[in-house]
Formats: structure tokens, sequence, C-alpha cells
């Protein structure tokens, strides 16, 4: 039994797992806006208690690292690090991108190019480029949506926007037939579970008193830098 309990706040979305191995045990998510400091220790309380465990028997903890909401990422990492210190357990940290192009990738074909899209500020949204498995193309980063973002864009791939950054990107790339927008993915603690399961299994931990949630604050416009895509 591996017990990992994750959590996800990165967005408007506040999402908590308890996972057995690669099984999801309990959930409960909401995306109810501004109720991250609210409802996370709500859901966790239910959740231990649907399971009927206590902190002590988890064997990590595992939370959404960012990019995202600087609040949002404060309250999730927080709460991680109180039961971590309270139980003396391993804190895993998973990105936020990452876990969101996991939730991407069912449909997804050779060749295709998972680009997960989290809100960020104005036309602004933080992003990095996959491939279906999970390949990391481009690092995370602060990109400004325009008419160029789309244009360079490789057009031999099919491209896969999702999450709650992809609707800014409708009025540009709508009517790009390349280009699949979907705002049916969301950032979930089951994907972020999902990722954490390997991380355990590798001893992936992070010090959890100097761990600091992925704040972006680099804003790139223009040409992704995928390499061998272009």
């Amino acid at each position: 039994m591996s017990l990992i309990l994750s959590i996800e706040t990165a967005t408007y979305i506040c999402s908590v797992a308890l996972s057995d191995g690669d099984r999801i045990v309990a959930m409960r998510e909401t995306n109810e806006k501004n109720a991250h400091s609210r409802l996370l220790t709500i859901f966790i309380d239910e959740i231990f208690k649907e399971a009927g465990i206590k902190a002590s028997q988890l064997d990590a903890v595992a939370v959404s690292e960012g990019p995202g909401s600087y609040t949002g990422l404060r309250i999730g990492v927080s709460a991680a690090k109180g039961i971590c210190y309270a139980s003396d357990k391993p804190l895993i940290a998973v990105s936020t991108l990452k876990a969101l192009a996991l939730a991407m990738q069912q449909g997804a074909a050779d060749g295709d190019l998972l680009i997960p899209a989290v809100d960020a500020r104005r036309m602004e949204i933080y992003t990095a480029v996959y491939d279906p498995r999970l390949n990391e193309l481009t690092a995370p980063g602060s990109v400004i949506v325009d008419e160029s973002f789309f244009r360079n864009l490789p057009r031999h791939n099919r491209i896969i926007m999702a999450g709650d950054g992809a609707a800014k990107c409708v009025p540009m790339a709508g009517a790009t037939e390349h280009i699949v927008l979907t705002g049916e993915v969301h950032p979930s603690a089951r994907n972020i579970a999902g990722l954490a399961w390997l991380k355990y299994q590798q001893k992936d931990f992070v010090d959890t008193a100097y761990f600091e949630p992925f704040y972006m604050k680099e804003f790139l416009a223009g040409k992704p830098n995928v390499k061998g895509l272009q």
C-alpha cells in the first residue's frame, strides 16, 4: 500500500485526491472560484474520514507546484507542507502543466503536440509544449496570446490546447483547422496523483523546508522554440 494525498489549487479548481498506487481511493473537487481557503481543509478531512485513515498513515503528500495563481499555489503548498511536517512524510512536487498535459493524453496521436494553457493575466497564459508521451518539448513559460503566437506554431502537427487559458485562444485559433481547443480538460488532483505515483517510486521528493511554488514571472512573446518541429 502506498497512500499519497494529492492537492491541486493552482487555478480556480480546488481538488484533493487520495490514491493507493495508481488507484484513486477518494476525491473531492469544486470549480467554485475563491473557495480554496474555505474548502481545502474540509476536503482533506472528508477524504481521510471516507478512507478511514489518519495523516500519519500516508506515505507521501503531493502538490501542484505551478505555474498558476499566486494565492491558490500558496494555499495548496502551505497545506501540503503542514501535513508533511505534522506527520513526518515526504513532499512531492508535480508540474501543473505536465499534470494538465496528462489529462490531455486521451485521444492524442503520435505527432500531436499538447499545449496546456493556464490562465495568467490579460492576454497571457502559462504554457509548455509536450508530446503525447509527456516529453517536454519546450520549458514552461509565460506567453502573450496574439496572432504571432499561433502563426509560429508548427503547421504540420495537430495542436491540442486545453485548460482555463485556452478560452483566450478561441478568437485567433478557432478557425485554424490544425489547432484543437477544448474546455473539457482542467487541472485536477487525479492527474497530480498519477504523476506523483511515478515520482514516489523514484523517490523523487523535494525538501519540504525550502520548497516554494513555481511562480512564473518572465513573459515571452512570439515563436515557441520547439526543436526539430519547425
